[in-house]
């Protein structure tokens, strides 16, 4: 795995103006018109073959210097069940640059968030749009109105981006009598993404276009399967963007007798405490020094302590006592009580517990009054408080006042899906329910090792607790890939959360990180010209 070294954040440039009065006139002429472009003015029209509707907008923005003049298209595609009825209706939000490079050529990029369950509006108004909600680095909102402006640091100019609703999120709902467990499953779920992209790619002529796959969050997991159901449908990849990991859902989940996540997360409560000021002694002065130590301790010294048990000999659980206080701050009593496995909740419900505060999960640089003084995990999530208001009124004011979206169906952020089947395909195609603690990396190593030229972005915000950066690292050094397939996996770090793009000074960090990855992994496949 190639580590990038994280910029220094450079100055943020200023917000693009928006569009002079002629042009913003312009605009709203162009958001009455159907697309593509008719003889008759109408706001909305069917897909091929398709009853959705459709809204398209034109737009210009500035990136980097240069103007992008793009087209936003709202839509609906129908997908088909396994009778070949209609069964759902998956919506999207597309973004195609009009000058330029010819759209056929341009690489293009399927986005989403993660849950399941989870809208794709986050990454749309935080990062990959070429609008978005400035929130503040690190604390409260507020209440609205919230602030919008031109996103700089889209990859817009060089990429055309498709945001995905998955069926239960967004607008993407079933359809008639279709049940959701159609849609709602690890292999159901990607199944119906390979529909829609395959559909998409038809419908816009982008068969020979480079392609790429980013999530976050169960994002990246959806990610690593979707990938081996595109391949199956004769569909490879230029690359894939993992961005806050988790592919092996043990790595994260604390089940009694399995250590393993106790390894991987004791790092991720390290740099928080030093974060959070909350180490006993001083701060180590280096992060990259600090990390890389805490994480050689994490699987020698106290791997193997855990994996001792109860045969763990007095002397050594007390220095290994030691070093835990030394390195999260969490008192001697405590880790002692816990029997030296802290899982995140009862950590981010502990460190600051005598300051009446809890940690984030989303993001741990985010704290907040504790609900429950006495409480054995956190009552909230900090960061989710101090932003989900912003993220969502702000992008449901966008779709309607700038997408002009005027359709009836009410924009479902989460929780629109049920009773997720976590059960895999087994051998020979039968289905196995219960099957385990999903593990999705095998799926990933499998497409890489179909595809050789198969490229992997990792994306980490070190100050993740939800998906701890190095479970990622940890699952993605594991995946038994042989060492030139391991070069293909990049790893980027942000000295951020969950959704890093929040922090509005890593954004430059975010654009020159996808930039580079989609540029040269894109030019690599890019046809001769004759």
């Amino acid at each position: 795995m190639r580590q990038l070294r994280s910029p220094a954040p450079p100055a943020l440039p200023s917000p693009a103006p928006r569009l002079p009065t002629l042009a913003a006139a312009a605009f709203a002429l162009a958001s009455l018109l159907p697309f593509p472009l008719p003889s008759a003015l109408s706001g909305q029209e069917a897909a091929p073959d398709s009853p959705s509707p459709r809204w398209r907008t034109s737009h210009s923005i500035e990136v980097g210097g240069e103007m992008v003049n793009y087209d936003a298209v709202v839509a609906g595609t129908t997908l088909v069940g396994a009778d070949g009825d209609a069964a759902a209706e998956l919506w999207y939000t597309a973004y195609f640059r009009t000058n330029g490079a010819p759209s056929r050529e341009r690489p293009l990029v399927f986005a989403y968030n993660g849950g399941p369950g989870s809208a794709s509006f986050w990454l749309h108004m935080g990062i990959m749009g070429p609008r978005r909600v400035v929130t503040p680095e690190v604390g409260p909102q507020g209440a609205p109105p919230y602030p919008l402006e031109d996103n700089a640091w889209t990859i817009l100019d060089i990429a055309d981006i498709v945001m995905v609703d998955p069926v239960g999120t967004g607008f993407s709902h079933t359809l008639g009598d279709a049940p959701g467990s159609e849609f709602w499953g690890i292999d159901e779920d990607a199944r119906s993404l390979a529909q829609f992209i395959r559909r998409f790619l038809s419908e816009y002529e982008r068969w020979n276009s480079p392609r790429y796959l980013l999530g976050e969050s169960y994002g990246t997991t959806r990610s690593a399967v979707l990938a081996g159901h595109l391949q199956r449908a004769n569909i490879d990849v230029n690359g894939i963007v993992l961005v806050s990991s988790v592919l092996q859902f043990n790595t994260i989940q604390f089940a009694p007798g399995d250590d393993l996540p106790y390894i991987v997360n004791l790092p991720s409560y390290a740099i928080t405490a030093r974060y959070l000021d909350a180490l006993p002694g001083p701060n180590p002065p280096d992060l990259e020094a600090f990390m890389a130590e805490v994480e050689e301790w994490s699987l020698t010294e106290y791997a193997t302590a855990l994996l001792a048990g109860g045969t763990l000999e007095a002397g050594t659980r007390a220095r290994v006592i030691e070093q835990m206080h030394r390195y999260t701050g969490l008192s001697r009593d405590f880790i002692d009580k816990s029997d030296l496995r802290v899982t995140a909740p009862a950590f981010e419900a502990e460190l600051l517990r005598d300051e009446g505060r809890i940690v984030g999960r989303l993001d741990a640089r985010f704290t907040g009054p504790a609900g429950d003084p006495l409480g054995t995990r956190p009552s909230h999530d900090p960061q989710s408080t101090a932003i989900s208001s912003a993220y969502t009124s702000s992008f449901n004011a966008y779709l309607r006042d700038e997408l002009g979206y005027d359709g009836d169906r009410e924009y479902v952020p989460s929780g629109g899906t049920r009773n997720w089947n976590w059960g895999r395909m087994g051998g020979g195609g039968a289905f196995v329910r219960g099957g385990g603690t999903p593990n999705v990396a095998p799926d990933l190593a499998t497409a890489m090792k179909r595809n050789p030229s198969l490229e992997v972005l990792l994306i980490n915000g070190l100050y993740d607790l939800a998906t701890p950066y190095f479970a990622a690292v940890w699952t993605l050094d594991r995946m038994g890939l042989p060492p030139e397939l391991r070069d293909n996996i990049e790893r980027a770090d942000f000295a951020a959360g969950h959704m890093m793009y929040v922090d509005q000074s890593l954004l430059p960090q975010w654009k020159e990180t996808l930039d580079a990855f989609i540029l040269r992994t894109s030019a690599r496949a890019a046809p001769v010209s004759q």
